[in-house]
Formats: structure tokens, C-alpha cells, sequence
């Protein structure tokens, strides 16, 4: 029987919070939420891209409106018009300079990231490896890569998620 070679540990993922006190937070999943609007034009079809509900969409967006001193949504109700959100300048500022601290605090942490990887025990595989293709022992599915990008279910401490939706695991 061949021996199985050792596992790399995965790279690193930094993934940042900002918290304001016990007043608003904003995480990568808001941060996806604001660019679905801005790209489908809709609360309800970002909702879905991301696999959250509608119901849960609104209330991500009701909470970020509610924090920041400007809206950083405007919606239009649908009916025979249909209906439509629009990312405001200031939600528009608020996405670029969250996605501007998630870069300076990748760049900031690299080295001590890779360093820290270069620490971790080398995965030893074991009855479940088998089991979870591929992915360390004990867990159902790899962890994340760096290149991953946040989407749905980011923001799931950041808000009760409704019963029944897919984005309620955290």
C-alpha cells in the first residue's frame, strides 16, 4: 500500500469585522450583499445570488440604512413598474473603503500569516480523511482558500438569520 503524502496546510484566510460599539458592524457578507444590489438592481435577486432569503436581504439592508447617517440603499417598490435598489454614493464610499481595509490588512499580515502557517502540524490522515475528500480530518469540507471571495452566510453573526434560512450555520 502506497503511503499518502502529507497534506499542505490550506492558506490562510484573513477575514475582517468591523464593529461599532454594539451600535452596527459591517463584514464581508454586507460588503457582498452592497455589490449584488449594485449589480442586479435588486434587494430580492441579490438576495438569491447569494442564497439568503428575501426576507433576510431586507433586513441586512434595513440594518446597514438604519446605521450610517445616509442610506446606503435606495429601493423602489416593485408593482406594474417593477420595482429596483440602488447603491447610494454614500453606500457606494462604504463598500470601497471596506474593501480598501481588507486590503491594507492582507497586505499588513502576510508574512506573519505565512509564517503562521509555516507553524501548523502537517495533517495526518485518519479514518474520517477518507470520508471527507481531501479535507483535513474531522471536517466536512476544506477550509476556504486565500483567494475565496466572502459570499453568502458572511454575515450570519452579524444579524439572527429567519428560521428556515440557508445562511443561519454561524
Amino acid at each position: 500500500m502506497d503511503a499518502v503524502p502529507p497534506r499542505l496546510a490550506p492558506d490562510p484566510t484573513l477575514r475582517l469585522r468591523v464593529l461599532f460599539g454594539d451600535l452596527a458592524m459591517l463584514g464581508p457578507g454586507k460588503a457582498a450583499l452592497l455589490e449584488q444590489i449594485a449589480a442586479t438592481g435588486s434587494i430580492a435577486a441579490a438576495g438569491r445570488r447569494m442564497g439568503m432569503s428575501y426576507k433576510r436581504a431586507w433586513m441586512l439592508v434595513d440594518e446597514m440604512n438604519a446605521a450610517f447617517a445616509r442610506p446606503l440603499v435606495n429601493s423602489a417598490r416593485g408593482g406594474p413598474g417593477g420595482g429596483g435598489a440602488t447603491l447610494t454614493a454614500a453606500g457606494t464610499e462604504v463598500l470601497a473603503r471596506f474593501r480598501a481595509i481588507e486590503q491594507a490588512a492582507a497586505a499588513a499580515t502576510a508574512d506573519h500569516l505565512r509564517a503562521l502557517q509555516a507553524m501548523l502540524a502537517p495533517a495526518r490522515p485518519g479514518p474520517a480523511a477518507a470520508a471527507t475528500a481531501g479535507g483535513p480530518a474531522g471536517l466536512a469540507t476544506p477550509p476556504p482558500s486565500a483567494g475565496d471571495l466572502p459570499v453568502a452566510g458572511d454575515d450570519a453573526a452579524e444579524a439572527p438569520a429567519a428560521p428556515g434560512d440557508r445562511n443561519d450555520r454561524e
